[in-house]
């Protein structure tokens, strides 16, 4: 009966949103139907259900490999170094947008920190080869010029995590920090009206009330980050480092392995397979974004998610 309540007291609201909920419904909800094929062994000339099930047979293959340890360590400490600095560089983004007085050049500058968004990773994997190429790559050429040794990077797997964090900053930290920015612009004035009363330079204006004020939305886009902790950024891993085995060892995430063994024609239940490590995927991040939002009620609780 609330429930029937809430509906009759705010029906045109939820008649705007509708489009919207259906939206999720039939691309979110219903899809994960489909997630029933990781217990099966899949043939596409049987169809979805009618292929024989196997309950928990196609994670065998993912755990009792070589890798999964490895590729599971490496997905979760690309995507910590991917969500710490992303967030700090939002951030610090934001808020210098936010100082700029001048208008026309403040709209400048924040076109240019979100172009890099809009540049295709095909675009983007061409510039780290001519950066980072063997010997005739950009940043090899400097070396020389100054005196050092050459560095070949497609076959120095160590430095590549922080190559990564790097250009996944710089392609994302621009985008990312529109959020932060759209939240500063509603802070009260007042606030800082107040500080500079009390004689606070900008910076303590910043530390005692931007960022505190700051804090719920930091949280939750963190929380939200985390909840994909167990996924690799496929698209800016495999399209700057590709099938390079050199640099696996600390390239290789779950997505990446995961799309190789789809390609092996050899395997002939590769979508089961595929299908079983996606859901391993999603309960983990799952059970990820239950205990960190635990961590915040806990912690803040005005913060949390839910």
């Amino acid at each position: 009966m609330s429930i029937l309540r809430e509906l009759r007291r705010n029906k045109w609201l939820y008649a705007m949103a509708l489009p919207a909920i259906v939206y999720v419904f039939i691309f979110s909800y219903l899809p994960m139907t489909a997630h029933v094929l990781a217990f099966k062994q899949f043939i596409p000339a049987k169809g979805l259900w009618g292929s024989r099930w196997v309950g928990l047979d196609n994670l065998v293959f993912f755990f009792t490999g070589p890798d999964w340890f490895k590729v599971t360590v490496n997905t979760v400490y690309l995507n910590l170094l991917f969500i710490v600095a992303g967030t700090v560089c939002s951030l610090l983004i934001a808020l210098l947008l936010n100082e700029i007085r001048q208008a026309f050049f403040k709209k400048v500058a924040q076109s240019l920190v979100i172009l890099p968004h809009f540049i295709s990773i095909i675009v983007v994997n061409l510039m780290v080869m001519n950066f980072f190429n063997g010997q005739d790559g950009m940043i090899n050429r400097l070396l020389k010029n100054f005196g050092f040794n050459e560095i070949y990077w497609f076959q120095t797997p160590s430095v590549w995590p922080l190559l990564l964090t790097l250009i996944f900053v710089w392609k994302g930290a621009g985008w990312g920090s529109i959020i932060y920015l759209a939240t500063l612009t509603g802070f009260s004035e007042e606030y800082y009206e107040s500080a500079k009363i009390d004689g606070a330079r900008r910076w303590q204006q910043i530390w005692h009330i931007t960022l505190p004020l700051l804090r719920p939305t930091i949280i939750v886009l963190t929380l939200l980050a985390l909840g994909r902790i167990f996924y690799g950024d496929f698209g800016l891993i495999y399209g700057i480092v590709g099938d390079n085995s050199l640099l696996f060892k600390a390239t290789d995430v779950i997505d990446t392995y995961t799309y190789r063994s789809l390609r092996d024609v050899s395997n002939m239940n590769s979508y089961s397979n595929a299908a079983a490590v996606a859901l391993f995927q999603s309960v983990m991040g799952f059970v990820t974004i239950l205990f960190f939002n635990w961590v915040v009620r806990r912690v803040d609780n005005d913060s949390k998610l839910f």
